[in-house]
């Protein structure tokens, strides 16, 4: 690792720690309906409170993010947000169930990060959700909403390599990706 990544490590952890301070504030002012300087005050205090008593732990960042590759991966899930929402209102209009499954799909992903990214990416579209994930296998087993015809499972395989190779381009394409160190995970 060179002297200038070394350097750079805390200072990303610190804005880390402060964004996250930030967010949960903006949570808590939220929940609460109003900004006043009560409510502010009272969500540092639980936003401190959350972040030095129950730290979450940390993540290994592997890679880099490609903010091109991430517009296309945005607007292309958002596209099958959009399309999948249609099709289970038609679904839910039609007198027959649909015949639904479970699909197992292998991603070729390398980090758990970006696994767990691909894994919400598939709950949140409406027809899908993910039962099991087996981590060493990089194995997903998914229930599908209407796998009526071959053309539907093929539909869902095409989707998942798809959301694969999107987010292989935005977090982990093979030129630049390495895995973290057990230093860098830990910090």
């Amino acid at each position: 690792m060179s002297a200038r990544t070394k350097s750079r490590a805390p200072m990303r952890a610190n804005l880390l720690r402060a964004w996250l301070l930030c967010w949960l504030i903006l949570v808590w002012v939220l929940l609460w309906g109003n900004i006043s300087a009560a409510n502010v005050l009272s969500g540092l205090v639980i936003a401190l409170i959350i972040t030095l008593w129950l730290p979450l732990p940390s993540v290994p960042v592997e890679g880099r993010l490609h903010p091109i590759p991430l517009v296309r991966l945005v607007f292309t899930v958002a596209y099958w947000l959009l399309v999948s929402s249609v099709q289970v209102a038609a679904m839910a209009l039609r007198p027959k169930p649909p015949l639904s499954a479970v699909l197992r799909a292998h991603l070729a992903i390398k980090s758990d990060l970006v696994l767990a990214l691909a894994v919400n990416i598939l709950n949140l579209t409406p027809g899908n959700i993910v039962l099991e994930i087996d981590q060493t296998r990089r194995m997903i087993y998914v229930h599908v909403l209407d796998v009526a015809s071959d053309r539907a499972v093929e539909s869902f395989h095409r989707q998942v390599d798809q959301l694969q190779k999107l987010l292989v381009a935005a977090f982990e394409p093979d030129a630049e990706w390495k895995p973290a160190t057990e230093k860098e995970a830990t910090t």
